[in-house]
């Protein structure tokens, strides 16, 4: 077919379009370290300092690699990248890896040198130019050698407490952009959906309708909630991370919250309905409360006093007005 023709197959490359692809590559490597780079110098300003060495080693790579093109094949350098070659190996785009943990970026950095080495030793066997092939195996033999550097580079810039200063950092913002209004949502879904499933349920004693309530009720809950959560504050000032993603965990622990009691009510008997949901709503409070303890470091029986007094309270207005 058609399109497979418009990828070239890495054997049927020549040298020259080898090292112009090695160039590119460089050049695109050294650019997302540096993205990595101004992505964490805000709040992990070592590590930054770890990602602008290894782009500084990318760029020393690419210098090499011009400076032995042009001394074999002239000063213009085909533009070869990654998505021209078939099974060449894909780098993600920065944006899906630069909002995740600092950990996770490490660990995409130590992939892309696995990735350059292998290349490089694939492409000093296909090199029959002397001078090439001692360039591509000792730029294999640097990307091995890459997580060396950045260990290295670690120990120049990351002592002791400037990794405990970066861990909680971390922890803070994974605290305020997903567990804070993941629990929040938890809580309210939890709680505010207890009234109207069970003052129908105890109106009506019908699953199929209490269970479309309670669907209803923790859908629109978890909607409300995370367009809340998204608007109330951008997060720039207060440090608590992209609105989206706080508006996710808002709106989806909310509808869980709220489900958690609802699909009991899937069972046709009302009494083996009603009681799982006891169940259900017990388990979740507890589950609130334990959150409370590990992740606020709120007192657990404290927690456990408040999330059950209140999730009683609405749970007992909920019986009331479906009993009356």
């Amino acid at each position: 077919m058609r399109f497979l023709t418009q990828r070239r197959q890495f054997r049927d490359l020549s040298e020259r379009e080898i090292l112009a692809l090695a160039i590119s590559s460089e050049e695109d490597d050294a650019q997302i370290y540096r993205s990595y780079g101004e992505r964490l110098r805000a709040e992990f300003p070592d590590s930054a300092a770890i990602f602008d060495g290894m782009a500084t080693e990318e760029d020393e790579h690419r210098r090499r690699l011009i400076a032995l093109f042009t001394e074999r094949f002239g000063n213009t350098i085909p533009l070869i990248r990654r998505e021209h070659v078939a099974g060449y190996y894909a780098r993600r785009p920065v944006w899906l890896i630069e909002n995740l943990g600092i950990e996770r970026i490490r660990e995409e950095a130590e992939g892309m040198e696995r990735d350059a080495e292998h290349f490089y030793l694939a492409a000093a066997a296909r090199s029959t130019d002397p001078a090439t092939r001692a360039l591509l195996g000792d730029l294999a033999a640097a990307e091995a050698g890459h997580q060396r550097k950045a260990e290295d580079l670690a120990e120049r810039y990351l002592d002791d407490d400037s990794k405990a200063a970066e861990a909680r950092s971390s922890h803070r913002k994974f605290i305020l952009t997903w567990v804070q209004p993941g629990l929040a949502g938890l809580m309210d879904g939890s709680v505010s959906t207890l009234a109207p499933i069970f003052a129908t349920a105890f109106a009506t004693h019908d699953t199929g309708t209490t269970f479309l309530v309670g669907l209803a009720a923790s859908i629109g809950a978890g909607i409300s909630m995370g367009f809340t959560e998204a608007a109330s504050d951008d997060g720039e000032l207060s440090g608590r991370g992209s609105p989206v993603k706080r508006g996710i965990a808002a709106g989806v622990m909310t509808t869980l919250g709220g489900l958690g009691h609802a699909l009991p009510y899937l069972i046709p008997d009302f009494w083996t309905a009603t009681i799982t949901a006891f169940v259900v709503v017990f388990l979740e409070l507890w589950a609130i409360a334990w959150i409370q303890n590990r992740y606020m470091e709120t007192p657990f029986f404290r927690a456990a006093f408040q999330v059950v007094l209140g999730g009683a309270l609405v749970f007992a207005a909920g019986v009331l007005i479906g009993s009356g």
